[in-house]
């Protein structure tokens, strides 16, 4: 059974998609590949996922959490799968180009298919695709919208450094 609720974010409502194992959607109101809100999905703002997510949301948005938590079930081909954890890797407030992430997913020479599988992951912001940019550093693609893109990029710039360094 999977079960869904909405965290209201700084860039407006977002639909969280969750099952027993881990989270299986972030996504942004009318954000490419938006889900159905619709049977078998039931609404439950308790569940404990859910809960979660919506916790370690509201930290990342206030500035206080750089890493997520929350476990992660989401669906997708092996391929995708790759190119979801890869993004996993890029560290808070850097970004890396879609041939660096074809390179990190095992794919050497395949940017065009891991920016597809990037458009398809359907946990942005916890699986930060955000930070995924263009050869030149331009940012291009996300299913959100590049509003949305340039704002998460621009939060993460924003944060002082949670630790201090000598």
């Amino acid at each position: 059974m999977r079960y869904y609720d909405f965290h209201v974010s700084p860039h407006g409502q977002m639909l969280l998609v969750a099952d027993d194992a881990g989270l299986c959607g972030v996504y942004f109101r009318g954000q490419k590949y938006y889900p159905q809100v619709e049977s078998p999905l039931r609404r439950d703002a308790q569940h404990p996922m859910l809960r979660q997510t919506q916790r370690e949301l509201s930290e990342y948005f206030a500035g206080e959490r750089k890493c997520f938590e929350v476990a992660l079930a989401p669906e997708g081909t092996p391929f995708q799968r790759s190119v979801w954890k890869a993004i996993s890797t890029v560290g808070f407030g850097q970004t890396i180009s879609y041939s660096e992430l074809a390179r990190r997913a095992g794919c050497p020479g395949s940017a065009r298919a891991a920016g597809a599988a990037t458009g398809r992951n359907p946990i942005g912001v916890i699986v930060p695709c955000h930070r995924i940019v263009g050869a030149d550093g331009s940012l291009t693609g996300y299913a959100g919208g590049l509003p949305i893109k340039r704002a998460l990029l621009a939060l993460e710039a924003e944060m002082p450094q949670m630790f201090a360094t000598d």
